[in-house]
């Protein structure tokens, strides 16, 4: 089945989700959106659109004159079986003790490693990303220097393979949550797969607006892998929401991005403990002050 594709760009996070908004009308209308802030340090947003059939360009032009967007690039994509390519190009990843992996690289599982089951069709979060990479070998330390992890939770969880990361070595259950539905099914069944339904908990939210959640701060270790500006915006929430002496394991910038993540995190009370650079991406493990 051919797919065609809208992409535009605008500078501002409002109108992007008005302009996503506004393609759902379309007609055809759009079998996907995604609006996303581009991780470039550009400051711009992306506002996509996945079509079955050939979009209108005249209501796509006439959407981003309204909206004051670039123009819509249109493409239409090959045939491709993605599942498949992914299955082929992604190997299993290594991260400390962690041992990400497909089902079709079942047999490559080593003993003595902790192992993850995260399916190619999910593709995001395997742990070949250098921002999941660079939370599993956070964890990974954080655990050989005697942390334990007796309240943890992971913000914004994708996959969850960060939350059952940290359910596998530590004692008590985590709770994952996302903001996006679909993906707190991906993450559910992916836990699922991984024999951690009793350890992980996958609940919908946005930050730690979830009964669950402030039931259960404050938390030992929070993981939030998202991007730079929800990062910051996140900074006070976090600082309440993690125990003196606990830790926020941060990711999802831009290197040049750390230095301002870090000044919102400081203001909210935390030091930095440990940073990591994976290629263009920075990790942050920060400590709770007080």
């Amino acid at each position: 089945m051919t797919t065609f594709t809208a992409f535009t760009t605008l500078p501002d996070g409002a109108r992007a989700e008005a302009l996503g908004e506004a393609m759902e009308a379309m007609d055809p209308a759009p079998t996907g959106i995604g609006v996303f802030e581009m991780e470039d340090g550009s400051g711009l947003w992306e506002v996509g659109g996945y079509f079955e059939e050939r979009p209108d360009t005249a209501a796509l032009a006439l959407l981003s004159a309204l909206h004051d967007a670039s123009d819509f690039a249109v493409s239409e994509l090959p045939e491709i079986d993605w599942v498949a390519k992914v299955r082929r190009e992604l190997s299993p990843v290594v991260a400390g003790r962690f041992f990400v992996y497909g089902s079709h690289d079942a047999d490559k599982v080593p003993e003595g490693m902790e192992a993850l089951l995260i399916e190619a069709a999910m593709a995001f979060g395997t742990g070949h990303h250098g921002t999941t990479l660079g939370c599993l070998r956070a964890l990974d330390r954080l655990d050989e220097e005697g942390v334990v992890g007796r309240n943890v939770a992971d913000i914004g969880a994708g996959t969850a393979v960060l939350a059952m990361a940290a359910a596998r070595i530590w004692p008590n259950p985590v709770i994952a949550s996302d903001i996006d539905a679909v993906a707190v099914e991906v993450a559910q069944a992916n836990v699922v797969a991984n024999d951690l339904a009793e350890r992980v908990i996958c609940i919908e939210a946005v930050g730690f607006d979830h009964p669950r959640l402030a039931a259960a701060a404050p938390f030992d270790v929070v993981f939030a892998n998202i991007l730079k500006a929800p990062l910051i915006e996140l900074a006070p929430d976090m600082g309440r929401h993690v125990a003196p002496g606990g830790y926020a394991i941060l990711s999802g910038l831009l290197n040049e991005q750390a230095g301002e993540v870090m000044a919102a995190y400081r203001a909210a009370g935390f030091s930095q403990h440990l940073t990591e650079e994976v290629g263009d991406w920075t990790t942050l493990t920060l400590k709770r002050e007080g």
